[in-house]
């Protein structure tokens, strides 16, 4: 399958501007806050995983007309279908169409606060070692990836130094492919603005810090 991510837009140069908003109040609409709460409802249910729905969303083939929320609805709609919960008819039609299925948990509104306080913790006990340390030079893999990565595309290929040993995660890019969690070391590496988008002046003050984990670092 030919995976693109249209959400991989680092280091790109777009027509469009990016336009600062006031910190505090996400939502525009009504609809956008129903958006965000069933999302993250549904997400509660099981039936996929954080990584999955990124994956769902950074891959919609009109991703780029789409605002955010937009974004979220659109890759729920996608999620629900795929997993046999509403149909696409029933999408278009605005109700239900079928009875409803029977959900393997249900997130009730009285539990809401507690468990967004709690939140998914990614942290996992290593199985091995770590095998770079604070100050090693790396290197990322130079491959574009067929499926979800969280590797920018604008830092494949490029030399680093690491930072900070995170320790062991839940490794996104399997994650979001249904193949389980697969717990990897997590590094912030830290690369020169020169390093990954050539001389320049300004560029060479300018320290970028990414989160890499072991499966996308060689030494180098």
């Amino acid at each position: 399958m030919n995976y693109r991510s249209h959400a991989d837009l680092g280091g790109r140069e777009l027509r469009e501007r990016v336009v600062p908003e006031p910190e505090g109040d996400p939502f525009h609409a009504r609809w956008e806050q129903r958006a965000h709460a069933i999302t993250i409802a549904m997400g509660a249910t099981g039936l996929w995983n954080i990584d999955m729905s990124r994956a769902a969303r950074e891959t919609l083939a009109d991703y780029g007309t789409l605002d955010y929320y937009g974004k979220w609805l659109a890759g729920l709609e996608r999620l629900l279908c795929e997993h046999g919960i509403v149909g696409a008819d029933e999408i278009a039609a605005g109700r239900a169409l079928r009875p409803g299925c029977v959900l393997p948990r249900v997130l009730a509104a009285r539990d809401v606060a507690s468990t967004l306080a709690r939140g998914a913790p990614t942290a996992r006990v290593p199985a091995t070692s770590a095998r770079f340390a604070i100050g090693a030079r790396v290197r990322t893999r130079p491959d574009a990836a067929p499926h979800h990565t969280r590797l920018p595309g604008y830092a494949r290929g490029k030399s680093g130094r690491i930072e900070r040993v995170l320790g062991a995660h839940v490794f996104a890019d399997t994650h979001a492919q249904g193949l389980g969690e697969q717990p990897q070391w997590l590094y912030t590496v830290v690369v020169s603005g020169e390093e990954l988008w050539g001389a320049g002046a300004e560029r060479e003050r300018l320290e970028v810090s990414i989160d890499a984990w072991e499966p996308y670092l060689e030494s180098g």
